[in-house]
């Protein structure tokens, strides 16, 4: 039988970590940190080589970058930074309801495609969506997305205005979903060269038009790759769900202690599986009671569990943010958190014991994870 290893791909405030294991999970060794004192939003892997990683560090002093390793994270290399809005820069809301000039800050997301290792898509902030198809060199945008008749009317959240999640379709890797806060969801059936909304059910108090076509914060969006046209969605308040590749939503919230939270995540194996982490509220981002609990729904929302079994449940004020947490492809499934005081906690029971595999890290921005076979 060939053997199985897990790795799993960290990015924090102060650099990058990559934590490796064999398919029991119980012993972990953890190198880095990678890229040290650079912020570094993301760090992911190609589906197609397993060798090939995307790290997006950034520094005020130096900007963003992006590297690229082609021996699992041994070795790395500047690739590119060469991102720039393409064509007319536009205005987009702000904050205090006036309009300000589109401004590259950083790259928020990387989501190598599923079928070419030399192709990779990068959400940024101001929200665009960019692609190289020369593994990370060069950048060109995708200008459907930004010039979108919507656009002028998307507006940051408290995190900035960001493009943070890139959804494939399983079945045609052409046709993606992207989420930013504070925009929504957008649907692209070509690559990204022209989008649609895919808001429908959202509902925003806080604004002008609670029911809008978009300016809703969306923190995460997950799918089950069985399943594709069912889309999870852990909103700026409220638990949603789609049945119809996000045509429409309707609220799965159930008896969450809290309806906000920031990640939100499928079992790999079973469609109906569903994971999120509340946290109290938006002013006050630590989880309720000061105890850090996983939830967690068999039925695809509405009834849900804590599970907390190895995970502090007293004085603990920790986050963890939308890219915080990950899943890998093992049987039992394996879960994969981290939160922003440096903790990393793994459970290799599908949620039901924890332990920790690393702490006192910088605050952790991202964990992805591959399972290795």
């Amino acid at each position: 039988m060939a053997e199985v290893a897990v790795r799993v791909l960290i990015g924090t405030r102060k650099g990058a970590f990559i934590a490796t294991s064999d398919d029991t999970r119980r012993s972990w060794s953890v190198t880095g940190p990678l890229f040290a004192g650079w912020e570094v939003y993301h760090v992911q892997a190609s589906p197609v080589d397993p060798d090939r990683l995307y790290a997006a560090p950034s520094r005020g002093w130096f900007g963003q970058t992006i590297q690229r390793s082609d021996d699992g994270g041994r070795s790395w290399q500047l690739v590119g930074n060469d991102f720039r809005y393409d064509g007319e820069i536009g205005d987009h809301f702000w904050y205090d309801g006036t309009l300000r000039p589109w401004h590259f800050t950083r790259v928020w997301h990387l989501a190598p495609s599923p079928v070419d290792a030399n192709t990779v898509y990068a959400g940024t902030e101001d929200a665009a969506l960019f692609v190289s198809s020369d593994g990370g060199q060069t950048w060109p945008e995708l200008t459907g997305l930004r010039c979108h008749d919507t656009a002028p009317n998307w507006a940051p959240g408290a995190g900035g205005l960001c493009l943070h999640t890139i959804l494939f379709d399983p079945r045609d890797a052409t046709r993606m979903h992207v989420a930013i806060s504070a925009a929504g969801v957008l649907r692209s059936d070509d690559a990204g060269l022209t989008w649609r909304t895919a808001n429908r059910g959202l509902r925003s108090d806080f604004l002008p038009q609670p029911e809008a076509d978009v300016g809703h914060c969306v923190h995460k969006i997950a799918r089950h790759p069985a399943r594709p046209d069912v889309l999870f969605m852990q909103k700026h308040w409220d638990v949603m769900r789609s049945d119809d590749g996000g045509n429409s939503w309707y609220e799965i919230s159930g008896d969450l202690p809290s309806d906000f939270g920031f990640p939100i995540a499928v079992h790999p194996h079973d469609p109906d599986t569903v994971y999120v982490v509340p946290i109290t509220s938006d002013t006050e981002h630590f989880p309720p009671e000061g105890r850090l609990r996983i939830y967690r729904s068999r039925t695809g929302g509405r009834y849900w569990e804590p599970l907390s079994k190895g995970l502090p449940q007293e004085h603990c004020y920790v986050n963890v943010l939308r890219d915080a947490f990950a899943t890998d492809e093992l049987e039992p499934c394996g879960l994969y958190v981290g939160t922003t005081g440096g903790q990393i906690y793994a459970s290799a029971d599908e949620g039901a014991t924890w332990t920790t595999i690393g702490r006192d890290l910088p605050a952790v921005l991202s964990v992805e994870v591959q399972t290795l076979r």
